[in-house]
């Protein structure tokens, strides 16, 4: 029985399994690091395996699903996002068209919210695994006669869709090989880049599931969940130490967790256990705003360079009505501490969310100024289905379109999907743009990025994520209606 994990090919280069499945402003290519999972977990299961990741090649549809038949699967496992399901669909098509008698097995955020649907419309899939899928491939390959079999399945039978019963979440992650050696098998590292680390860079997973209720975040809301399940401290640090040793060309390990401060006794735990063996490896992490002092300098010490904080909003309100369960001082004496840290601090920020305005979104700006960050973002905040978010824009007519083909622009950019009757989604678009040249071309910020305290590669990069985002702006402004779009 041989598997073939593929991220499917797509006209842009995306990543589908960050929060954010789009072309990115900066340039950033996530690694296929939930499928890469599924593939360590089949082939320790004895599976013959394989991993190819077309975006990273750059291949067709055409080339990919030739490589797919040459390649002798059994079993075809790729992960669908909603910006990229109606070209997913087609490329399903397309392998029945060229010959492909293996299963069709899809699985990731969208395919979760959507098993039914997906098995309804698209008679070239035969299986959704629906939530935390490494095991329901095992499962499926061992059982493939008999799929009735298989929790975490959704299936046709006898004319209808079968919903199998939900797996339950693996408790025991230790059980996972080490997705580094993954990708060291099957993927080139240079392949990957990441705006905001050195490259080449590897992401890893140090725990599953964000037990906070942030309404608009995609995947503890589907696939993941909200049960906060982590790898020991040995069994992690095991394999930074790897990655330290045995792959010495890496320049930073990203951990992509939800929140990787969760358990802040483990941080401190797991930085100790860096310390002790010795390891010189630069890391950086998603964390939450609420992090202490005594933490971050921990962090810092064990060889942490930057980390990811969504702030979302400088308007109390709105991170009240957004679930965020932080407040606005929480977020100073954060940014206060990892500067005295010496940490790089990278800070998320949303425009769109319930209850915006065009007060709320300056408060935000004036906010982020406050708290003086390294680097910024501001997005548009979108509606992904299977969200608390999502649900409350159907319900009150604010979601622009359901039409999932049209999720994206010309550019390969998520459109604006949110329609406020007082703040529409093209005024949506320009205080986000706005927000961005105003931070970013202040005289503040240019003498600090310039004359501050950077090393080069840190510079190149910001200079490179200047560059990206300043074509993306020059982009919608050259192409007629760029403006905004009607979905």
């Amino acid at each position: 029985m041989k598997i073939l994990f593929l991220n499917l090919p797509f006209k842009y280069r995306i990543s589908r399994a960050s929060r954010w499945p789009e072309k990115t402003k900066s340039g950033t290519l996530y690694y296929p690091y939930w499928l890469a999972y599924a593939a360590g977990a089949a082939k320790k299961a004895g599976f013959d395996v394989d991993l190819i990741d077309a975006v990273a090649r750059s291949w067709s549809a055409e080339k990919t699903a030739q490589a797919l038949l040459s390649s002798g699967a059994d079993i075809l496992v790729a992960e669908v996002s909603t910006p990229t399901v109606s070209e997913d669909i087609k490329f399903f098509s397309l392998c029945r068209e060229l010959g492909f008698k293996g299963k069709i097995v899809v699985a990731g955020n969208h395919a979760t919210v959507f098993p039914k649907e997906l098995l309804d419309q698209v008679p070239a899939i035969d299986f959704v695994a629906f939530g935390e899928y490494d095991y329901t491939i095992v499962d499926l390959a061992a059982n493939i006669a008999r799929p009735e079999k298989v929790a975490g399945l959704a299936r046709r039978h006898a004319g209808n869709v079968v919903i199998n019963e939900p797996r339950p979440y693996i408790d025991n992650l230790d059980e996972l090989p080490f997705v580094s050696k993954i990708y060291e098998e099957y993927l080139e590292f240079g392949d990957y880049f990441y705006s905001l680390a050195r490259h080449p860079m590897v992401q890893i997973i140090s725990s599953r599931g964000c037990p906070f209720r942030c309404s608009f975040c995609l995947s503890p809301q589907t696939a993941e969940g909200r049960h906060y399940r982590a790898r020991s401290v040995e069994n992690f640090v095991g394999e930074l130490e790897y990655i330290a040793r045995r792959l010495p060309q890496i320049k930073e390990v990203f951990i992509e967790d939800d929140t990787f401060t969760v358990d802040r006794q483990r941080v401190r735990l797991i930085c100790q256990m860096i310390l002790d063996r010795g390891l010189k490896l630069r890391w950086s992490a998603n964390v939450r705003a609420d992090v202490d002092q005594a933490t971050l300098k921990l962090m810092k010490a064990a060889g942490c360079r930057l980390v990811v904080v969504g702030y979302e909003s400088g308007s109390q309100a709105i991170l009240d009505g957004a679930e965020k369960g932080i407040t606005l001082r929480d977020s100073l004496e954060f940014a206060a501490g990892a500067k005295k840290a010496g940490l790089k601090v990278f800070g998320c920020f949303m425009v769109g969310l319930p209850g915006e305005t065009k007060q709320t979104a300056g408060e935000t700006l004036a906010f982020a100024e406050k708290l003086d960050a390294d680097m910024v973002f501001f997005q548009q905040a979108v509606p992904f289905p299977g969200t608390k978010f999502y649900q409350w824009a159907k319900q009150n007519k604010y979601l622009v379109s359901e039409d999932f083909s049209r999720w994206l622009d010309e550019q390969g950019r998520l459109r604006t999907l949110i329609d406020y009757r007082d703040l529409p989604a093209a005024e949506l678009e320009q205080i986000r743009d706005q927000m961005m040249i105003k931070y970013y071309f202040s005289f503040k910020y240019i003498f600090k990025t310039l004359f501050g305290n950077r090393d080069a590669g840190e510079l190149k990069r910001i200079l490179l994520g200047a560059k990206n985002y300043l074509g993306y702006l020059i982009g919608r402004r050259l192409k007629p209606g760029a403006k905004h779009e009607k979905v």
